[in-house]
């Protein structure tokens, strides 16, 4: 059964060089004679000085409560030695832990308090709080906390620990708790007596990460259990970032795909293809936007906008504009008028006067019936809107995609002021024949690059790719992410803007949504 908790392997008294020093809180009589290279022995402050490899000193030089001398000559390699915080309230204990230190032969520089009071004051000076224009090496490394010493915690009316606000019996690790509360981020190794074994496992049980036992414990133990500590807590540490680091990536996952629009086109008689893929590394949401609704009259509203940049302030925005724009759809607004009153809530929303978004919008009428009842029906109108934005690809039945007319294209959301007239977005009327099959895009989809130059895709380079696909057979969703991965091969790797792509056919059938 080892004696030192998680830190010390059975049998570790045994180990070479484990005699070469005197447990803490105990004395060994050993011969004074032998080679001259052995080390002296440590006797019992209590009955005679102090005998070091450094020379005779009396505990009484200790006595005082404050800084110990360093132990050790200082590393070779020139690092700043591991500052230890012994919290003692016996003067001889605490020498006899400087002497076991020195022993060893590990730098430790030593500061000694005799309770948690003391010790708090002493951790503040160390604080990194506190220690503007001080060195890191100013901070405690770690904390010695002798589980005998007073607890010298508040009255029990004005205590932060349970048992001493209600008054309960003691468990004997009221210190314990009082110190891992004031300095949580410091290791801490406990030492007890031998009949405290079972008091020093229950304190590695609650936040210590070793303990010692003092009849058994000398320098070199000491040394290898402290330097197991630090190793400990700082693997404690990291385990613990990354796990808070993955949950705030759950949460962040979970809030982003709720944040992502469902498409109400129930009775639309469309299929609807979409693909969303944010520029930012580890993210589900950026600053392009989509939705797609049908209202009660059978009209069908699609929209496809970019916010600029594609941080999480502009997928911030780019979520409360399409919120916006369905409210505005369903609230009964068209046309220029919702793009103005969308306007006025991007000015509004947005952080810097810079911030302009573009945005692509189309409203589908229902169809007519056709006068006779031999023709395959009539087609549909659509109103197509654009604000500084690219203009969809009609995809023909011969694989000739068209780019739809962009002459009556107004300025991007935000560019202008909207109460002087300057900013105006006219509809341009379309004609959808029978079969039609509309491809939307953000620019993310065409600013990609062509080669090593610096030639970009653009929209005649994106409608070829796009008819050689429709050529191979390829439909929806297949389709969307063949022409996606060739846009990204071409570009040489990921395309770094974010990009979004819907494709919306007309389909008798039952919804499609892809």
């Amino acid at each position: 059964m080892p004696a030192t908790g998680d830190g010390r392997a059975p049998g570790a008294a045994d180990l070479p060089g484990a005699h070469d020093g005197a447990p803490v809180g105990h004395a060994r009589n050993r011969p004074t004679t032998g080679p001259a290279t052995a080390t002296p022995p440590i006797p019992h402050p209590r009955s005679q000085p102090v005998r070091t490899a450094h020379g005779t000193r009396h505990p009484s030089h200790a006595a005082e409560a404050g800084n110990v001398p360093a132990a050790g000559d200082g590393p070779a390699d020139g690092s700043a030695p591991l500052r230890l915080l012994v919290i003692e309230d016996d003067a001889s204990d605490a020498q006899l832990i400087k002497a076991a230190v020195a022993d060893s032969g590990t730098s430790i520089e030593i500061h000694w308090a005799r309770g948690l009071e003391q010790a708090t004051r002493l951790l503040a000076q160390s604080s990194p709080a506190t220690r503007r224009g001080r060195s890191r090496g100013s901070e405690f490394g770690c904390v010695l906390l002798d589980l005998a010493s007073p607890a010298d915690l508040p009255h029990p009316e004005r205590g932060h620990h349970p048992a001493a606000q209600a008054g309960g019996a003691s468990d004997g690790l009221e210190g314990l708790h009082e110190l891992l509360r004031r300095a949580p981020h410091l290791p801490v190794v406990v030492l007890t007596d031998a009949a405290g074994a079972e008091l020093g496992a229950a304190a590695v049980a609650a936040g210590a990460q070793d303990f010692l036992l003092k009849h058994e414990t000398d320098g070199p133990l000491l040394a290898r259990a402290l330097r197991y500590a630090v190793e400990r807590k700082r693997a404690d540490e990291s385990q613990r970032r990354l796990v808070e680091a993955e949950f705030r990536g759950q949460e962040n996952a979970r809030l982003q795909r709720h944040l992502l629009p469902t498409p109400l086109l129930d009775g639309a008689g469309l299929s609807f293809t979409r693909r969303y893929r944010p520029g930012r590394r580890r993210a589900l949401l950026g600053g392009d936007f989509y939705d797609a609704v049908r209202t009660d009259d059978g009209t069908v509203h699609v929209v496809i906008g970019d916010v600029c940049g594609h941080g999480p302030d502009e997928a911030a925005l780019g979520v409360a504009l399409r919120i916006a724009w369905r409210t505005l759809v369903f609230a009964g607004l068209t046309g220029e008028t919702l793009l103005t009153t969308l306007q006025h809530v991007l000015e509004h929303e947005r952080r810097s006067d810079e911030i302009f978004a573009t945005l692509c919008m189309l409203v589908i009428e229902p169809a007519t019936a056709a006068a006779d009842p031999d023709s395959p029906g009539t087609g549909e109108r659509a109103r197509l809107y654009l604000a500084g934005h690219p203009a969809p690809l009609l995809l023909g039945r011969d694989h000739t995609p068209v780019t739809l007319p962009a002459e009556l294209a107004g300025p991007a959301l935000g560019l202008l002021p909207c109460h002087d007239g300057q900013a105006a977005w006219p509809a341009q009327e379309v004609e959808l024949q029978p079969g039609w099959r509309l491809l939307l895009y953000t620019d993310g989809l065409i600013e990609g690059r062509v080669g090593a130059g610096s030639r970009r895709l653009g929209q005649d380079g994106l409608a070829d790719l796009i008819a050689d696909h429709q050529s191979a057979g390829l439909t929806r969703g297949r389709l969307v992410d063949s022409a996606i991965a060739e846009v990204e091969e071409l570009n040489g790797g990921a395309l770094t803007d974010d990009v979004a792509v819907l494709l919306l056919e007309r389909n008798p059938a039952q919804l499609f949504l892809g």
